[in-house]
């Protein structure tokens, strides 16, 4: 999961243009000649290394072969390099038949041509595809991709140190959590949070739960949106929050990787991915019996804070040849029993609410299914992809609030390189 969040991250600057090569050239090349041509065939599937649990494929493979009559063979592909080598098979002509690709890049893919229409899809099996996971498959209005699975930030805290405090139960509502923050800071010799300034995807979170966006139409192009008081809301949030940590303003959660420092049982709490308690065990095996999770309380208890989702759709390929069988497969394995499969052997959550009763005893899990509904994604466009590279200049706007800028006017210092980011050509 660590490894498929990374690369939820959009493509950034490597798309090559597959429109040319596409499969509609008046010829029906796109599309097999239907159920009747089926049987005897073989689909090929990418999937991520470790996004398929061994009885899930296992399972799919025998329904859909069942169903269909044809064989699925699913070859798994490494996280190094996959941009770039699904670019170059979208532009040939014998693509792999269907696609594992992450939530926020699949935009950037619909682009180029390179991936199949599956509003057919959606109107057959997505009806009650939750709508917050469903939106990044959706590109110019149209259903691109299908939602597969997806994973989001829960509070990890320790219980030791909340009994020490006598806190006696998690907190339902925002202001709850930081009286509980305050009650450990006073109690105990904990730091009550840790929460780095640069923990920027926390901070994406935030803008959601406000009804914010980074970026704004402006004629036909976009420009950033940094400036917007909602946008200032959610960090004047966020700023809350770091004063409960003593955590380097200027470091992300990797620097140091906060899980590592959470394991020293000396944290009240931090806010990661449910993958990253595993990284803490990891590091100090006592802190196991400890360990606590619960979603991040939002203003009110009806509503969790807003989240980054990050997660993985499936698409057909434009040029593939097989595209009625490929999304064959796709009802098959996004069915309510493949798809239920899958949320309990590996504690995703899954594309429907009505799923989630899948997730039961599994504690991470259950503290993140209740924000998806609630959650969204960085922007949903290509050109987003630039602005996230190496120095973010997000990074540097919430470092500057947090040493005592004025949101807006640190906004102001960093916009001009947005724009100009947002404005390269991918």
């Amino acid at each position: 999961m660590k490894r498929k969040l990374a690369s939820a991250i959009v493509i950034a600057g490597m798309m090559v243009s597959v429109a040319a090569c596409g499969g509609n050239d008046g010829k029906d090349s796109g599309k097999d000649a239907g159920p009747g041509s089926w049987k005897g065939q073989t689909l090929t599937v990418w999937t991520m290394d470790g996004s398929a649990p061994p009885q899930w494929t296992k399972d799919v493979q025998a329904g859909f072969e069942k169903k269909t009559g044809a064989k699925v063979k699913f070859e798994i592909q490494k996280w190094d390099g996959i941009q770039q080598k699904i670019t170059t098979a979208l532009s040939e002509d014998n693509p792999p038949d269907v696609l594992e690709v992450g939530n926020t890049q699949t935009p950037a893919y619909a682009a180029t041509g390179g991936l199949a229409d599956l509003s057919d899809v959606k109107k057959e099996i997505g009806a009650d595809w939750t709508p917050s996971l469903s939106q990044s498959s959706v590109f110019d209005g149209k259903q691109y991709a299908a939602p597969w699975y997806f994973a989001n930030r829960v509070v990890i805290y320790n219980k030791a140190i909340w009994a020490k405090a006598g806190i006696k139960s998690t907190p339902k509502t925002r202001d709850e959590f930081f009286k509980d923050l305050e009650t450990i800071g006073k109690k105990t010799d904990a730091e009550p949070l840790y929460l780095p300034g640069q923990n920027w995807y926390f901070l994406d979170g935030l803008i959601i739960g406000q009804g914010g966006d980074l970026v704004k139409k402006q004629g036909d192009k976009y420009v950033s949106n940094l400036s917007d008081p909602k946008v200032s809301a959610a960090m004047e949030t966020y700023k809350k929050y770091a004063s409960y940590s003593k955590a380097p303003k200027d470091k992300d959660e990797a620097t140091p990787q906060q899980a590592q420092v959470f394991a020293k049982g000396k944290t009240g709490a931090f806010i990661g991915m449910g993958w990253e308690a595993g990284t803490a065990v990891q590091a100090n095996k006592a802190i196991e019996k400890d360990l606590g999770y619960f979603t991040i309380p939002g203003e009110t208890a009806a509503k969790p804070e807003g989240v980054f989702l990050g997660g993985s759709n499936l698409a057909v390929a434009q040029n593939s040849k097989k595209q009625s069988l490929a999304k064959e497969f796709l009802k098959v394995a996004l069915s309510d029993q493949y798809e239920g499969e899958l949320a309990k052997l590996s504690g995703i959550v899954p594309n429907k609410t009505s799923l989630q009763s899948n997730l039961k005893g599994n504690a991470v899990a259950e503290a993140a299914a209740p924000a998806a509904a609630g959650g969204g994604t960085t922007p949903l466009i290509p050109e987003w992809a630039a602005v996230e590279n190496t120095p973010n200049p997000i990074k540097s706007y919430m470092t500057a609030v947090l040493n005592g800028k004025d949101p807006a006017a640190a906004a102001k210092d960093v916009e001009g390189e947005i724009n100009k980011r947002l404005a390269q050509q991918n």
